[in-house]
């Protein structure tokens, strides 16, 4: 079975990733994952990739906290350990690293530059469709339909 890569799931998804400066408060943050319905966005300083702040930062570091979104910048809450992707790595593997690693949003990366981003949920979409394919050619071998028989 053939896997697919990260950049047949961009250019089937989109590359559109969303993104904030470190500078903005947390509350501005929300406001555009909203907008956008998103769960999280790239933090980007001077066009690099330098966090992510998602929906589990915030409920974790402002919530919990007793912190005010309306005064906090997101660079004190963003993930600043980024893992990245590049277009060619297989969805299989984007899964495994974002199993092992508990992460649900890797930046793709393209000789340095950012090209895109998946969600876990991307991910499993994808591998849900690649299995779908696979079941209709095996049912398709199986019964002879679809290969000159």
């Amino acid at each position: 079975m053939r896997m697919s890569t990260v950049r047949e799931l961009l250019e089937a998804k989109g590359r559109e990733a969303w993104s904030i400066s470190p500078r903005s408060l947390v509350f501005e943050a929300l406001q555009m994952m909203a907008e956008k319905d998103v769960g999280a966005l790239l933090v980007l300083e001077e066009g690099q990739v330098v966090g992510v702040f998602s929906e589990r930062d915030y409920a974790r570091k402002v919530v919990l906290e007793g912190k005010s979104s309306k005064t906090v910048p997101v660079s004190d809450l963003m993930t600043k350990r980024i893992i990245f992707v590049g277009p060619e790595e297989t969805i299989d593997t984007c899964m495994k690293l974002m199993t092992a690693k508990r992460i649900r949003h890797l930046p793709v990366l393209d000789d340095g530059r950012l090209i895109g981003l998946v969600s876990v949920g991307d991910v499993v979409k994808r591998i849900i469709s690649d299995q779908e394919f696979t079941i209709q050619e095996l049912e398709k071998y199986i019964t002879g339909s679809g290969y000159g028989a």
